[in-house]
């Protein structure tokens, strides 16, 4: 799979990790940075993040700061993304299964390096249910289409 990862200053460290976890288990990386853990604001690295999955240019993005709460706002406003802040196993794993969420968004700073590369194996390889989801997802870009009309 081609997924991107960005991430702020407070991300950086949990970044590279999954990173590495990544690339071990044979998914094409595409680091958006931050290169450091100098101060930098998170809009910026989310926007890049949410937008290569708005036009397709990847499959996935993982985005990383504080919470994961302000990634989160800023992915969500672009077309297509469907991005959700995950903060355990059974989240990230429904994000895919009912929501079919193409950006994880998580908290360098309430989670473990450990859950959260576990966390990004889970969401990877979930798949989405479809069904009655399917349903609730195409209203969710109905309406999204809707406001771009407006």
């Amino acid at each position: 799979m081609n997924v991107a990862i960005a991430s702020d200053h407070r991300g950086y460290s949990l970044k590279g990790k999954i990173i590495d976890a990544l690339g071990a288990a044979g998914h094409q990386v595409k680091d958006l940075g931050t290169d450091s853990a100098d101060l930098v604001d998170y809009p910026d690295f989310a926007a890049t993040g949410a937008e290569l999955v708005s036009l397709g240019k990847v499959d996935r993005a993982i985005l990383i700061c504080g919470t994961g709460i302000g990634m989160c706002i800023v992915a969500n406003k672009y077309a297509g993304v469907r991005a959700a802040c995950c903060h355990d196993d059974l989240t990230a794993a429904m994000s895919r299964h009912h929501n079919d969420c193409n950006v994880l968004c998580l908290s360098a700073d309430l989670l473990g390096d450990r859950l959260a590369i576990r966390m990004v194996d889970i969401w990877l390889k979930a798949d989405f249910e479809g069904g009655r989801h399917a349903r609730r997802v195409d209203k969710i870009q109905r309406i999204e289409q809707d406001r771009h009309l407006q």
